[in-house]
């Protein structure tokens, strides 16, 4: 089937073999390594739904979902299911698995947020019934226990008398004849307790002989006084196994009772268990969700990365991964990558099929915010050599065999169905493999073919007329890999809107071949299509050159954020000293009054010692006076009220030229905000004047009051401007990646006493673990949100001790 061998040409089995190791069970694991895409759009977003879900799990919660006790019981049940005769182990598997899967229904239940998964166990019974009736009976090993039933304990309690009656006589006759036995330990051989008697004796010892030693020299004898409690112990022991069967047989008619449900328990198990691989699995590639698109959106892809490539650089030290930004526009149906051999264009075609997979079964997609794709009815793909000698087929019939494969499976699905069809048609060198002017002429009739029939056709191409489709029809887009003229080798960036060129000549002279030939190449090829190559060439470093542009302007409006929040900064520490230097003078002033009652309250009391006398009266009067000369302070001159606008009115602001809304005034009065038009902003008051030209007048404030005494300074002075030495930017990281680098930025802050901390907004989550973080740390002394102006929500101050 065309579809599975798209599957294996993508890597597929390799990716699905990837997840299988974060499933937390076997059954979990086998479904990872089984896993295929669904063929139902409404399954994918089930499946994606549960993925998120769990992924929310993983990372509010400190433990996520655990497996513990959970086994494949599916052998065991459908063997209950046949009378067969479960073993103690099977059934304790089975006990632990209830007890497993109860545990999960809780941890589910107890959080919220998680609809998908609440609805996937609330219909799960686990039946703590017979969990309990199999942990009565059977131990932790597998074993029955003397509980399992009163005839059990019975016939164990006469096997243990027998046994001891044994051992008493075996003893007894160890000792009276301790010259005939070659040691001095009873051994057993099968089922009999026996004594190691030294052959040329055997006589002093009659009974049953049961085995010798290889060399002849030993006797392995039964006592015949032992031999009747022998037998009644081994009617006992049979009476014990048959008494085993009956309480495993018990056991396992209740487990066939309800062998329906525990299935449909086992399944959940193993969906749960795939769930949470894929979470961890996507949490581990640092994966975002996908967001299906209708068929008239934009793909959007941006920084890609190919996941077994990131695997391969984790666990085999491999290359680092060069990300790939692919954005297609809705009208585009064929895009025609070309570039240089080994320069990723095959790795693009299957890093693309590999991720719409992923999508398709729930799992993330490692590309950055916002992932949009669309659900893709079909993945088909022709990558590779297609050669076999054993079919007498050359590459180009391999080819046409397996297009001639994916046409028939496109053509199946009808084009007037209610679900469009979506395929997505990878083809690795379109082609190829034939005569060139054949071979094009091919490539170009099977595109114009895919465009009308798939949502979207990618080929990798060397054909030059391939790359003039996009000039003829709007469906059609050029891309191309970057190719580094001065390394000679490729940089792996795939480069959309500009086709490749070709490198073959310069290659060839870089690496010191004959001019002349090189000439003669040249003169073959005609100038038209080195002018192509020198227009692409031009393309080629007019992009990079808005590229460099781009990064400088990103560049230059970091720096004036950056020091736009650090004149915030300062004007907050401005109107913070301000605020506290007038609470120091209310508290002067306060002090002062205290100081005046009690130099007034002595008066009274010495007015009151003293004889009532007019003389004391008016003494007394006299320095009432004179405290409030010293204490009350000087009214200043009544001033001349002056124009100040108020909220609401219309004002003129000469240096814009323009007339405004007043909207708000600052406090001291030196501050206004105004609007004109759509735009909003502050200027000082001084800077407008009513609509008749009145100047504005602010009145001079009072000599401030010297404080009683100078207030006290910190120990640690609080930063005036924030820098880039104080400022963590974790914006898009995960809480548990962002947990060491506010451990560092913490270090290195310690010497301005603050750390500013941006997270954005988003969800919330990451500012929730940011403030979980600093709540327990312990050089931090307190936090806060940042003001409106700064970010809100956005960034978190904290405060160093």
């Amino acid at each position: 089937m065309i579809q599975d061998e798209a599957l294996e040409l993508l890597e597929w089995p390799r990716l699905r073999q990837h997840l299988a190791t974060f499933a937390a069970t076997k059954l979990g694991a086998i479904a990872a390594r089984h896993l295929t895409p669904p063929t139902q759009k409404a399954t994918t977003l089930n499946l994606l739904a549960q993925t998120k879900e769990v992924y929310h799990l993983e990372t509010e919660i400190t433990t996520g979902l655990k497996f513990e006790g959970i086994h494949d019981i599916g052998d065991s049940l459908e063997r209950a299911a046949f009378q067969g005769l479960l073993t103690g182990e099977e059934l304790q598997n089975i006990a632990t698995t209830l007890a497993g899967m109860r545990r999960l229904r809780r941890t589910i239940d107890e959080q919220e947020e998680v609809p998908t998964l609440k609805a996937l166990v609330a219909e799960l019974r686990t039946y703590p019934e017979l969990e309990q009736d199999i942990h009565h009976c059977i131990d932790d090993r597998g074993d029955i226990t003397d509980r399992a039933s009163p005839q059990l304990a019975d016939i164990r309690r006469n096997i243990k008398l027998y046994r001891d009656k044994i051992y008493s006589l075996l003893h007894h006759i160890l000792q009276r004849n301790s010259g005939a036995v070659q040691q001095q330990t009873i051994t057993q051989r099968g089922d009999r307790f026996v004594l190691a008697v030294k052959a040329p004796q055997k006589e002093s010892i009659p009974g049953i002989v049961h085995d010798t030693s290889s060399t002849g020299a030993t006797l392995y004898i039964e006592p015949k006084a032992t031999v009747e409690l022998g037998n009644r112990m081994r009617q006992a022991q049979r009476q014990e196994q048959r008494e085993i069967e009956a309480v495993l047989r018990a056991l396992t008619a209740k487990v066939a009772e309800v062998r329906e449900d525990l299935e449909h328990l086992l399944a959940i198990a193993t969906t749960l268990d795939l769930a949470t691989a894929r979470a961890r699995y996507s949490l581990w590639l640092e994966a975002n969700p996908p967001h299906f698109t209708d068929s008239q959106d934009l793909i959007t892809l941006r920084q890609l990365r190919h996941p077994l490539l990131v695997w391969q650089q984790r666990h085999e030290q491999g290359p680092e991964v060069v990300p790939i930004n692919i954005q297609v526009k809705p009208e585009i149906r064929v895009v025609a990558i070309t570039g240089p051999n080994t320069g990723g264009k095959t790795v693009t075609l299957k890093n693309l099929g590999l991720v719409a997979l992923m999508a398709k079964v729930g799992l993330f997609i490692p590309a950055r915010e916002p992932v949009e794709l669309p659900w893709f009815t079909q993945i088909l793909a022709d990558l590779g050599d297609e050669q076999s000698l054993e079919q007498s087929l050359s590459t180009f019939s391999g080819h046409i065999r397996r297009i001639s494969r994916i046409l028939e499976a496109i053509n199946q699905n009808p084009q007037d169905s209610q679900d469009s069809p979506q395929p997505l048609v990878l083809l690795d060198e379109i082609g190829a493999g034939t005569d060139p002017a054949e071979g094009s002429a091919l490539a170009i009739a099977l595109l114009q073919y895919l465009a009308e029939r798939t949502r979207l056709t990618i080929a990798t191409t060397h054909y030059g007329e391939l790359k003039a489709l996009k000039y003829q029809d709007s469906r059609f887009e050029n891309a191309s890999v970057e190719f580094d003229d001065v390394s000679l080798s490729p940089t792996y960036r795939l480069l959309w809107g500009i086709p490749g060129r070709s490198n073959a000549l310069s290659i060839a002279r870089r690496l010191g071949l004959s001019s002349e030939v090189i000439e003669a190449a040249q003169g073959r090829m005609g100038g038209f299509s080195e002018d192509i190559n020198e227009v692409i060439a031009g393309l080629e470093k007019q992009r990079r050159e808005q590229e460099e542009k781009a990064e400088e302007a990103a560049q230059l409006l970091d720096r004036a954020e950056t020091f736009y929040n650090e004149v915030s900064e300062r004007a907050k520490q401005l109107q913070e000293r301000e605020t506290e230097l007038k609470r120091s003078q209310e508290q002067a002033v306060q002090d002062a009054i205290n100081e005046a009652k009690g130099e007034i309250a002595d008066v009274i009391q010495e007015l009151k010692q003293q004889p009532k006398s007019g003389q004391n009266a008016r003494a007394a009067t006299e320095e009432l006076n004179a405290i409030a000369q010293r204490r009350l302070p000087k009214k200043a001159p009544p001033q001349k009220q002056g124009y100040l606008p108020k909220v609401g009115e219309r004002v003129r602001i000469p240096s814009l030229g323009q007339t405004a809304e007043v909207l708000d005034i600052g406090e001291n009065q030196k501050n206004i905000t105004v609007r004109f038009g759509l735009m909003k902003t502050t200027v000082p008051i001084t800077d407008v004047e009513s609509l008749d030209g009145q100047k504005v007048e602010v009145p001079k404030e009072p000599p401030k009051a010297k404080s009683a005494s100078p207030a006290k300074t910190e120990s640690k002075p609080q930063p005036t401007v924030r820098t880039s030495q104080n400022t963590l930017d974790i914006r898009g990281k995960r809480v548990h990646h962002a947990e060491p680098e506010i451990d560092k930025g913490i270090n290195q802050a310690m010497n301005s006493g603050v750390l500013w901390i941006i997270h954005g907004k988003g969800t919330g989550r990451l500012r929730d673990g940011v403030h979980e973080i600093l709540k327990h740390h312990p050089q931090v002394e307190r936090f806060e949100l940042a003001p409106q102006n700064e970010g809100g929500a956005g960034a978190t101050i904290a405060y160093l001790k």
